[in-house]
């Protein structure tokens, strides 16, 4: 059975300026709150579904080579990729709830389907936990 991490927050923002921030500019943002990866495009196309996001993992030691394609982008709602890292497979969705006129509860949801129940949980979720409280700082500070 596929080992699944959650992690929610809550964005002092509007849910279309979070979701740009976290969605459409995916490529540029990322690697701010988790510096670690790296993303790039091999054009300037803006993100949709069948998208490939080329990505670079140093979280190892090793940098992995891999891809991030996108299978569902629905504005102001959800953003979910098929995740590669070398021969390891993730699947990561998160969505986008409004609470009111200026606050979105983002939640995102990693599932990995090559871990089981038995794997330590501790250190992906204090990397989640971690990396989403300087996202929430990035997005409140600059949008």
């Amino acid at each position: 059975m596929a080992l699944q991490f959650e992690s929610s927050e809550v964005i002092d923002r509007p849910i279309d300026k979070v979701f740009h921030f976290y969605a459409v500019e995916h490529v540029r943002n990322h690697p701010r709150w988790d510096s670690d990866i790296e993303l790039w495009l091999d054009s300037d196309e803006p993100l949709r579904v069948g998208t490939i996001i080329h990505r670079r993992n140093k979280r190892s030691g090793t940098p992995v080579e891999g891809t991030m394609e996108v299978v569902e982008f629905e504005p102001n709602r959800a953003v979910a990729m098929k995740i590669q890292d070398g021969s390891a497979v993730m699947h990561g969705r998160t969505t986008f709830e409004s609470l009111n006129e200026n606050q979105t509860k983002i939640t995102t949801t990693i599932d990995i389907p090559w871990m089981d129940e038995n794997t330590d949980k501790t250190f992906m979720n204090n990397r989640l936990a971690q990396v989403s409280q300087i996202r929430k700082r990035l997005m409140e500070s600059e949008i």
